[in-house]
C-alpha cells in the first residue's frame, strides 16, 4: 500500500471533486508549484492510487432512469459455480455493480434499466439465463438519496 502524506490527500481530494482540474489549477487548488504537483500526480497514477478518469454521466440524460438492486442466491457454492456465474455477469452491461456478499445471498448486483419494462425484458433475456441461479429477488429504488464515486480520503 502507498503512503499518502497530507499534500498527496489534499491533491486526491481536489481530483476527486473535480478531475478534469489542469496542472496549474490542481497546484494553485493545493498550494503546491505547477512541477511538483505534476510529479506527484503521475506518482499517484504509476502507482495505481489513481486507477482512472472517467466522465459521470447523468442517468436520465442516457436514459436509464430506473435502478434495481438483485440479489442473487446460487445453486451450488463451488469455484466453478463461483467462476460461470461471475465471467456471465461481466458480460452484461446494465449491471454497473455485481458484489459477493455475506448473509441470505451470495451476490448482489446494481443494475440500471430504461424502465420497468426494459428491466423486465433484461430480467427475462439475461438475468434469469445467468448460470446456477436458485433465487433472485429484485428491489426497484424508488428515489437516489445519496450517490457519490468519492471516497473518504483521511
Amino acid at each position: 500500500m502507498t503512503e499518502l502524506d497530507a499534500m498527496d490527500r489534499r491533491l486526491l481530494r481536489a481530483l476527486q471533486k473535480r478531475g478534469r482540474l489542469s496542472n496549474a489549477e490542481l497546484s494553485a487548488e493545493v498550494s503546491l508549484s505547477p512541477s511538483a504537483c505534476h510529479r506527484r500526480v503521475a506518482r499517484l497514477e504509476r502507482e495505481g492510487v489513481i486507477a482512472g478518469y472517467a466522465a459521470l454521466l447523468d442517468r436520465e440524460a442516457v436514459g436509464r432512469r430506473v435502478t434495481v438492486f438483485v440479489e442473487i442466491t446460487l445453486a451450488g457454492q463451488t469455484e466453478e459455480a463461483f467462476d460461470a456465474f461471475e465471467i456471465a455477469v461481466g458480460r452484461i452491461p446494465e449491471i454497473l455493480e455485481c458484489h459477493m456478499t455475506a448473509g441470505s445471498a451470495d451476490y448482489l448486483l446494481k443494475v440500471v434499466a430504461a424502465d420497468s419494462e426494459d428491466f423486465a425484458s433484461l430480467h427475462r433475456g439475461h438475468l434469469a439465463k445467468l448460470p446456477g441461479v436458485a433465487k433472485m429477488q429484485s428491489s426497484f429504488s424508488l428515489r437516489r438519496v445519496r450517490e457519490t464515486t468519492e471516497l473518504p480520503i483521511v
